[in-house]
């Protein structure tokens, strides 16, 4: 983990995992979200950027991560666009996100949801670190 913000695969035994790492908890949501979307392959097409908002309750950093990445993974499939650009706003207990992408071109694998399987956001002297699970 060289770098102050990223992700890395990691190996499962029967769905995906994904490790987080990043400075603050707006930076990790969004690698987790990035990671996501390079788990499932996608590839985007040129045109207009589309942006969405939505908001996320939230009274843990685990709680906060799983329901964040749960409304991309919606938005994704729902609305076939790959996010990149992240505007995320914390206040106590409410995420306000806007994000913006391109649409999706093709989508090799598929996730069908987030979970909270082994998930732990930890402090460390980088910053913070979570493993995701993800159910294929």
């Amino acid at each position: 983990m060289s770098a102050s913000a990223g992700y890395v695969e990691r190996p499962h035994t029967a769905d995906w995992a994904l490790e987080v790492w990043a400075p603050d908890v707006p930076a990790l949501l969004a690698q987790a979200a990035l990671g996501m979307a390079a788990l499932m392959g996608i590839q985007t097409r040129s045109g207009p950027r589309l942006t969405r908002e939505f908001e996320v309750p939230y009274s843990d950093l685990e709680t906060l991560l799983v329901g964040f990445l749960s409304e991309v993974l919606y938005l994704i499939h729902h609305d076939g666009v790959s996010f990149d650009q992240f505007d995320l706003q914390l206040s106590p207990h409410r995420l306000h996100a806007a994000i913006s992408g391109q649409p999706i071109d093709q989508l090799a694998k598929e996730i069908k949801a987030v979970t909270y399987h082994d998930l732990r956001v930890t402090t460390t002297a980088r910053g913070l670190t979570a493993t995701l699970v993800f159910d294929v």
